[in-house]
């Protein structure tokens, strides 16, 4: 990826804008609610945001004890997201004050937080891995050299990217759908690409990218609308819209302290251990306030929930500090650091250990590599399957394959490109539930009853 400072700086009143995306000429008022409000709105509302119910975060689903899914995770996400950004527009506003579309930071940042998973597949990273392992390890390598897709197109496949697959199903017009995707203000939808180029520029031994090459001309449109600039045109790389650090800092801050709050509750950690972590984010007078309350809490489940909110509360007050100071990078594009990983040093280090401590006990846990390798096996199975139906569309079994995959997947594209695209859309669109139904019954190993 090429990085380099840009020469022109975005400006907030450009960045904020109420267009839709397929709607750009429609800009009638229903009601009181913003316009990104009504994000938010038809997010909650849209069949793709209550699959998230059932589709892991981290531990396995479902279980006696309540841990995360992906709805919860996004829910509180969007909670602090909104958070730091009322912070910051509150301050924005005093510098700016012929801006007041400043205040509609928050619920932006809200709206995009809510949508920042949606593409992701099922059971977790795990799943993101299986994909990209298949096209690049496993039986899906065989396709690369007799399909007709470009080096770059397959690129997408082996470096498969849940925050890519986001922006398609927010974007893209599939079959019998309205044009716009889900029709999303543009300053929405900017604010959930994370990384701001395709998958061909994403920087060696990490398969981070923005967007699909399918969709980088919607991706164009919406930057240059915002005044987003162009970094590489050979490559296709951005600056980062601003509001994407403010979305980040709270996707961090959620996943690593919730995490820890969800393996008190497993009995990963215990409340020492849990403490131990948590206090050094506060300085000696806060500390001294938090164990007076503590000593009349006798719920330790309670106890943890006080420390957890008492620490979310200070890093959404840091976070936002470090966007503040840092603007003017931001704003030109230098910034080239999470908002997390700027915090002063004394704080940075201390979120830093439990991140550390979370890697050795959580994601490396025996419950959690189980989810992941029965991930594996399954999604592994899924697009086995799936692709070879698609690629020999003629074969019986194949076509009773293709009953099963929803009308508005292009499976039957002239371009085998799109149409493995479409396969991998219908996968990540699966809940963990449905991906193993679907697997043990393509396996005869359940039958359907009445």
């Amino acid at each position: 990826m090429v990085n380099k400072v840009n020469s022109k700086s975005m400006n907030w009143s450009q960045l904020i804008t109420t267009k839709r995306f397929g709607m750009e000429d429609y800009h009638q008022k229903h009601d009181d609610r913003s316009e990104f409000e009504r994000d938010f709105d038809r997010l909650v509302f849209s069949p793709a945001f209550r699959r998230l119910q059932n589709k892991t975060q981290v531990f396995p689903l479902p279980g006696h004890i309540f841990v995360h899914n992906r709805l919860t995770h996004s829910l509180e996400v969007s909670t602090v997201g909104k958070s730091i950004g009322n912070k910051i527009s509150t301050e924005l506003y005093k510098k700016y004050p012929e801006i007041p579309s400043l205040f509609s930071i928050g619920a932006i940042v809200s709206a995009a937080c809510l949508a920042h998973d949606l593409g992701n597949p099922p059971f977790g990273h795990s799943g993101e891995k299986a994909i990209g392992a298949f096209f690049s390890e496993s039986v899906g390598q065989s396709y690369k050299e007799i399909v007709d897709v470009l080096p770059e197109q397959w690129s997408d496949f082996e470096k498969f990217e849940g925050n890519a697959n986001t922006f398609r199903m927010l974007t893209n017009k599939f079959l019998g759908r309205r044009d716009g995707g889900f029709v999303l203000t543009y300053s929405t939808l900017a604010s959930i690409v994370k990384y701001p180029y395709p998958s061909i520029a994403s920087p060696n031994g990490k398969n981070k990218f923005g967007f699909f090459q399918s969709d980088i001309g919607s991706y164009q449109k919406i930057s240059n609308e915002l005044g987003i600039p162009l970094l590489s045109e050979k490559e296709n790389c951005f600056a980062r819209f601003p509001l994407v650090y403010i979305v980040e800092a709270a996707d961090d801050i959620c996943y690593q302290i919730m995490d820890v709050e969800d393996a008190f509750k497993l009995k990963i950690f215990d409340f020492q251990q849990i403490k131990d972590m948590f206090f050094p984010f506060f300085d000696c007078v806060k500390q001294e306030r938090i164990e007076k309350i503590l000593k009349n809490i006798y719920d330790e489940n309670e106890k943890i929930a006080y420390l957890r909110s008492s620490v979310i509360g200070t890093l959404v007050e840091s976070v936002s500090d470090v966007f503040l100071q840092h603007e003017q990078e931001i704003l030109n594009g230098s910034f080239n650091k999470s908002l997390i990983s700027a915090l002063p040093k004394e704080k940075y280090d201390v979120y830093n250990n439990v991140s550390q401590l979370s890697l050795k006990y959580i994601y490396q846990s025996q419950m959690v590599v189980d989810i992941e390798l029965a991930g594996y096996k399954i999604i592994y199975e899924l697009l086995k399957v799936l692709i070879e139906a698609i690629m020999s569309p003629k074969k019986a079994y194949s076509q009773q394959i293709l009953r099963r995959i929803p009308a508005q997947y292009d499976i039957y594209s002239d371009s085998n490109y799109i149409k493995i695209l479409s396969v991998l859309d219908y996968i990540s669109g699966m809940t963990d539930v449905y991906a193993l139904d679907l697997y043990r019954k393509i396996n005869g190993m359940s039958l359907p009853m009445i």
